[in-house]
């Protein structure tokens, strides 16, 4: 399983036929860019947003424990583009619990392609920061003249940072043209210790993923039906005021794969509901306050892919995503502020994307490849009519609000261009280079626009910052337009198996960055001693701009095999107007020992973080310390099909503070005293089995 990262370009390589003879049209990365593939994650781990955790510039800005936020050099959540299995799915949560990611489980992945910065037009748009495709398994096929195919697979694994286990099976029985696969997967964790040994109240999870797919083919064509459910019975948020109670998913999906002479031709459609709920569930943090979310993705792509000049491809499709979201808050019987009407939100939450493109890969010659493309969209989003708890003297700010929205024209359209434009040039046999430019834009989310409560309770109740502080939406915010330069350097050996270095710098401005503007302060949990600011989104010009470096080399061959292995990733973030970017990643830097003998491989590993001390002063965004962690793991491949590994991370027991982690809003709540900035992962001996049938 790989991950493709780029830096650049992206090209879509011909269907082509797996073992079993599968049509599988897979991204070929011309130029990889800043990573090589992703392993799995800390053992017990139920987050696949944390697949990609050894990938140079990306991170993960925490939440529960299976509903990371992605950050790819240093852009974030809605910033980035991200598919599960051709679906558009949008966090249906004010405080963003339940992202796109959070849908599949790590052991259902079965690849992940991600692109950072200079995305070419095919791969997604609405996004200024790149584009995370999550697959998992294609059908299975059995081969010409062998019969039915049968396979297995159980995995089970286990981590005592937090007493968490997961399990996963999946299983496939399928003839030449009929395939049907089903899986699920579970994942449980109580409150993780810091280096400390305390818990961090409040983080503790359960989750259940179900999938099963259908797939039927012939000689040139593919049909795959896909259907899923997912429930979390409850997951904790240490950096939210709420905690999640209950969250249900159901999907749909429906791809098409066909070759014709004209070339090839992929199509798919798909449905996706949320019911999402907040409270409190746990004694770590008490409280009554439900808020309910019903959420609805549906849409469909159309792509095809025809020859063009010597060997390069012509690329035209159309796009169409909706999503629907109603937010609303029971009234709590008794009390005076939250009742006793409801509190209404978001009504009939409207955004709906039209999109078409076209890209054009030209092969210029052996050496010199290019890749140009425009991508146009129209965004549109509405909101209904809302209401506060009550209109008393408790609930003035917000009846005043609700009155000033509801009198607005709330209705609002964008029409946005993406350009995307590049070129590779293979030097040698040892060394590619790429320059690329692009133009990408992003019009505000639901919540960005149709926020409204002006109550400092409210307010804290739109935060997916993880910050403590509270938002307040813009009905006229504008969409961001970026405007990305990106440059990689790739060295390797001329097959491109032993050794590698790639250097990836890039620049990239902003206009109409959605950032914020200070309208107040307050005390949280009303501690004196902490502060937390009240914030309005506001457009505002930024730039970004770093470098990414990764590579590995072999230092002995043979029957003990020993290569080094490593990346290092800088990030900087600025508004242009003064003050730093908010959760921008440190200098950090990976550096791994692998040895590799027979069945055993076994790593040393070394995890650097700079002290993080540029830090958005308008959110209060907490310094962090620097640290370095050290893992060491090993695995055994007991048989062909039984596979042991054993690890320990963070081996000696570092204390540290997440740099992207904000604050630790259940600890305050249970302490008391000042903000203090999210506690890490202490250490965790972890086990895992996987069993292929």
């Amino acid at each position: 399983m790989y991950i493709a990262i780029a830096g650049c370009l992206a090209a879509i390589a011909p269907a082509r036929a797996t073992d079993e003879g599968a049509i599988d049209p897979s991204h070929v990365v011309v130029v990889p860019g800043v990573a090589e593939g992703f392993r799995q994650p800390p053992t017990g781990s139920g987050d696949a947003a944390t697949l990609l955790s050894d990938t140079p510039g990306y991170s993960v800005a925490q939440g529960g424990g299976v509903s990371g936020l992605p950050v790819l050099n240093g852009l974030a959540d809605d910033r980035l583009k991200i598919r599960v299995d051709g679906m558009e799915v949008t966090s249906a949560c004010a405080n963003h619990m339940n992202p796109p990611m959070s849908y599949i489980d790590p052991s259902q992945v079965s690849r992940i392609d991600a692109i950072a910065g200079v995305t070419p037009v095919s791969a997604g748009g609405d996004s200024i920061g790149g584009t995370i495709t999550v697959h998992s398994a294609s059908p299975r096929f059995a081969a010409p003249g062998a019969g039915t195919l049968t396979t297995g697979r159980l995995s089970l694994s286990g981590r005592t940072v937090n007493d968490g286990v997961n399990a996963g099976i999946a299983a496939t029985v399928a003839s030449e043209r009929v395939s049907f696969g089903y899986s699920a997967a579970y994942a449980r964790g109580h409150s993780y210790e810091d280096g400390n040994g305390d818990a961090v109240l409040g983080s503790l999870f359960e989750s259940i993923n179900q999938s099963a797919v259908l797939g039927l083919r012939d000689a040139d064509q593919q049909l795959t039906v896909r259907v899923g459910v997912q429930r979390i019975p409850y997951q904790g948020f240490p950096n939210q005021y709420m905690d999640m109670t209950d969250n249900t998913g159901k999907s749909a999906s429906i791809q098409y794969l066909g070759k014709f002479g004209w070339g090839r031709l992929d199509a798919n459609a798909y449905w996706q509901k949320t019911d999402h709920e907040m409270g409190f569930f746990t004694p770590e943090r008490t409280g009554t306050m439900p808020m309910v979310t019903h959420g609805r993705n549906a849409g469909y792509a159309v792509k095809a892919t025809l020859p063009w000049r010597d060997g390069g491809e012509l690329r035209v499709g159309h796009e169409l995503h909706t999503f629907r979201l109603d937010d609303f808050w029971p009234a709590v019987p008794g009390s005076m502020m939250m009742g006793p009407q409801t509190y209404v939100n978001v009504n009939d939450g409207r955004r709906d994307r039209l999109a078409f493109f076209g890209e054009a890969e030209t092969r210029h010659n052996d050496r010199w490849t290019s890749l140009l493309g425009a991508r146009w969209e129209s965004v549109r989003t509405d909101a209904g009519a809302v209401q506060p708890y009550s209109t008393n003297m408790m609930n003035a700010a917000d009846a005043a609000a609700a009155k000033a929205f509801n009198a607005r024209d709330r209705y609002k359209r964008d029409g946005n261009l993406d350009v995307t434009a590049l070129a590779r040039f293979d030097a040698d046999a040892t060394s590619t280079y790429e320059l690329a430019a692009a133009r990408k834009t992003r019009s505000p989310n639901l919540y960005e626009r149709y926020s409204w409560g002006r109550g400092t309770m409210a307010m804290t109740m739109t935060n997916w910052f993880g910050d403590g502080n509270g938002y307040v939406g813009d009905i006229d915010l504008k969409r961001e337009t970026a405007y990305t330069l990106g440059f990689t350097a790739h060295w390797h050996d001329s097959e491109q198996a032993r050794w590698f270095v790639k250097l990836n710098p890039y620049f990239t401005r902003v206009r109409d960055y959605i950032d914020v503007d200070t309208i107040g302060t307050f005390n949280p949990y009303m501690q004196k001693a902490a502060t937390g600011a009240l914030l309005r989104f506001a457009n505002h010009d930024a730039k970004l701009y770093g470098a990414n470096l990764s590579w590995s080399v072999p230092l002995l061959d043979g029957a003990d095999a020993l290569k080094f292995t490593g990346n290092a990733a800088f990030t900087r973030g600025k508004r242009t107007d003064d003050g730093d970017l908010y959760r921008i990643m440190p200098f950090n830097t990976l550096l791994t020992l692998e040895h590799v003998r027979g069945a055993w491989t076994n790593q040393l590993e070394a995890r650097i973080v700079a002290r993080k001390d540029n830090v958005d002063a308008r959110r209060f965004e907490p310094e962090t310390g620097g640290y370095t962690l050290f893992n060491v793991r090993t695995a055994y491949q007991l048989r062909k099909n039984v596979r042991l590994s054993a690890g320990v991370t963070n081996l000696f027991d570092r204390q540290y503070a997440d740099p992207l982690g904000g604050v630790y809003l259940s600890g305050l709540k249970r302490y008391g005293g000042a903000l203090q900035p999210l506690p890490g992962y202490g250490r965790s001996l972890d086990v895992g089995l996987v069993i292929d049938l």
